[in-house]
């Protein structure tokens, strides 16, 4: 692949499962025949049935690709404890933030078609984002607003370096003030109307000048649909969900598929023991606030397929989704050196979508340099590593990071099992 992940050691191509229950799309190897140890692959085995065992979570899907096959796809514990519904490798699952990718492919197939530039000012299209205020810190302890040094531009969206959070520290009382929705607890809002509610509230740096992670990539959602004159689900599932046959990704839970939603759990503080969400997940079929930071539903599989293409420059099966040099964007580090809040899970910088390891350090674990990826905050991870022909896909439904170690560990047992 001749970009400038080559940089990054970017220099495979390969082919990624489909979901398992659509026939003869899952390509499947012996994993000494991809260079990849049955017996130390057995390692994840032990581990995540560990976890499982000890309650500390329910159930968990796992997937690993090498040299394009897959070699190792399997579902420990449970997907419903109490139901007494086993953890199937179609489970599906409440992404969340590993939606970000999907959101800024659906930006860049606009960007394709020419209309915008990624430093065009976002109130160009979505005008109550015009002169936005940044809230300051006094030396008193005091705060007070004051006009930004520039606008919000689109690049500023993609990277998360807008100056929009999700509402933390002294935004927090700004953000619970007009109920700002995130994409994981049901409303009764539209992206449309979240957005214009977030244009009015003041951003927690100057546009361009830090980077904070939050609902940029929502906006970007509302942006999709300003542009392409569709609703945001609709965009998604003409233009990626369909083409790149994933069939069990969606914003909206069909009532048929609401069986194989992986439910909750939380562990309670007081016992350590696993507590099942008491929200109904069936509001998910009726879901009408398309979160493009969160709000996205999908199997192990279907993400496989996306991540395929990202590799692929952009294509999968004959398909085009965006173009080589559009990946080769996405996937360069975008931020400079400004400081990146997600080191220890997801890499040291951020393109449009994805974080990027680019440097050794305190920061590693076992891994490759120019990997990228992205969690999700239910406990979901993915990463694609071009340098090893691997990809790596980790689905379980937590909330809350108890056992966020979980999802390293499984990436070091991953490269560990590596014999080519």
């Amino acid at each position: 692949m001749r970009t400038a992940l080559r940089a990054l050691v970017w220099t495979m191509s390969v082919v990624l499962p489909a979901c398992p229950a659509v026939a003869g799309r899952l390509v499947s190897a012996v994993p000494e025949e991809v260079g990849l140890s049955a017996s130390r692959l057995d390692r994840i085995d032990k581990v995540m049935q560990q976890y499982v065992d000890e309650g500390r979570i329910a159930g968990v899907v796992t997937l690993i690709m090498h040299d394009g096959k897959v070699a190792h796809h399997k579902a420990f514990g449970m997907s419903d404890i109490e139901a007494g519904a086993p953890m199937t490798t179609d489970a599906m699952f409440r992404i969340a933030s590993m939606s970000k990718p999907l959101t800024a492919t659906a930006v860049m197939i606009l960007y394709e078609q020419g209309r915008f530039l990624l430093n065009d000012p976002v109130s160009k299209y979505i005008p109550e984002f015009a002169r936005p205020q940044v809230l300051v810190r006094s030396d008193d302890g005091s705060t007070r607003t004051e006009p930004a040094r520039r606008e919000i531009t689109i690049r500023h969206l993609l990277n998360h370096t807008s100056g929009l959070t999700y509402g933390d520290g002294p935004l927090a009382p700004y953000y619970r003030e007009v109920s700002i929705a995130t994409g994981l607890a049901p409303t009764d809002d539209t992206i449309e109307q979240m957005v214009k509610k977030l244009a009015r509230l003041p951003l927690i740096s100057h546009p361009g000048e830090e980077m904070h992670y939050g609902l940029s990539i929502d906006v970007l959602g509302y942006l999709v649909e300003v542009l392409s004159g569709q609703d945001f689900n609709t965009f998604c599932t003409e233009h990626i969900f369909q083409p790149l046959q994933m069939d069990d990704t969606c914003f909206v839970l069909p009532q048929e598929k609401l069986p194989r939603l992986a439910r909750m759990y939380r562990l309670t503080t007081s016992e350590g023991k696993l507590q099942k969400d008491a929200t109904d997940p069936a509001f998910l079929t009726r879901q009408k606030f398309f979160s493009g930071g969160a709000g996205v539903i999908s199997t192990a599989s279907d993400y496989a397929r996306f991540a395929q293409m990202i590799l692929n420059g952009g294509k999968l099966d004959g398909v085009r989704i965006v173009s080589r040099k559009t990946v080769e964007l996405m996937t360069s580090n975008s931020i400079g050196e400004l400081y990146a809040p997600f080191r220890y899970n997801t890499g040291d910088k951020m393109g449009y979508g994805f974080g990027i390891r680019t440097e050794r350090g305190a920061f590693d674990e076992l891994e490759s340099l120019g990997i990228v990826g992205w969690d999700g905050a239910y406990f979901t991870r993915f990463w694609i590593d071009a340098q090893e022909n691997l990809i790596g896909v980790f689905m379980t439904q937590m909330d809350g990071y108890w056992w966020a170690d979980l999802a390293t560990k499984y990436r070091v047992l991953v490269y560990q099992a590596i014999t080519d």
